[in-house]
């Protein structure tokens, strides 16, 4: 008889297994890459909203790829957590081999995956519009994609770990459509009045605005990340308190 798996070999195991779902599942795909690659051509020939000043198209393809984690991490994640816990899947996982911390990492190791899919089509997309990052800045963009990823992941679970699977369904797309013009793909300095000084301190804000500073600037976007870091470890302490495993 074949000794069990070794835990590193479930997780990987859930890993592949929710990528593939989430890949499977055409209206991810859609809120994943196909809005976020037309509002990259929209924004680039376009010329409103105002991007603040800098390249047109290296200001939108920051915004999309701040877009593209929150599609993932937040959005197909509140989504798909929802309908598992309403099923009665993640019971079921949850008291398996894999256990709770296992299909936990197993969803964030899934999220990073997709992630870099988008990655490369959104900047395979913006490099043919004529993107130019500046090369300086893609350590700190990678490193801006993983804590937005891992902040959103963790509101994705708060959604989804306290209400109805069709209430996180609409409630996803609606804070999806709301963080469009609340950081994501319009800067922070560029919105009137109290959004302009509110805005830099949600998520949202943080995630497009450090992008933007890394991609299109080349700097550090050190008080970005701080934002970003704050979220997700309050969202995670949250959600270790309040997180119900079955509807």
């Amino acid at each position: 008889m074949s000794a069990p798996a070794v835990p590193a070999a479930r997780i990987r195991s859930q890993a592949r297994f929710e990528t593939m779902t989430l890949l499977r599942n055409g209206e991810q795909l859609l809120v994943a890459v196909v809005l976020p690659a037309m509002a990259l051509v929209g924004l680039t020939v376009s010329q409103s909203p105002s991007l603040g000043p800098g390249r047109r198209v290296d200001l939108a393809a920051a915004g999309v790829l701040a877009l593209a984690v929150v599609s993932t991490a937040f959005t197909g994640q509140a989504i798909s957590t929802g309908f598992d816990r309403r099923y009665g899947v993640l019971r079921y996982l949850g008291v398996s081999p894999l256990g709770r911390s296992g299909l936990l990492a197993g969803k964030v190791l899934a999220v990073l995956a997709v992630l870099a899919v988008q990655v490369f089509a959104l900047g395979a997309l913006a490099l043919a519009l004529g993107w130019r990052p500046v090369l300086g800045g893609l350590l700190p963009a990678l490193i801006t994609l993983v804590l937005g990823a891992g902040a959103f992941v963790a509101l994705a679970l708060l959604l989804a770990g306290t209400i109805r699977a069709e209430a996180v369904l609409a409630l996803a797309n609606l804070v999806w459509v709301l963080l469009l013009g609340l950081g994501l793909l319009v800067p922070t300095a560029v919105l009137p009045g109290v959004l302009a000084r509110g805005t830099p301190y949600l998520p949202s804000g943080a995630l497009g605005d450090a992008l933007r500073a890394a991609l299109v600037h080349g700097q550090w976007p050190w008080s970005q990340w701080l934002v970003l870091v704050a979220w997700g470890a309050v969202g995670g302490w949250v959600v270790s308190r309040v997180f119900r495993w079955a509807a």
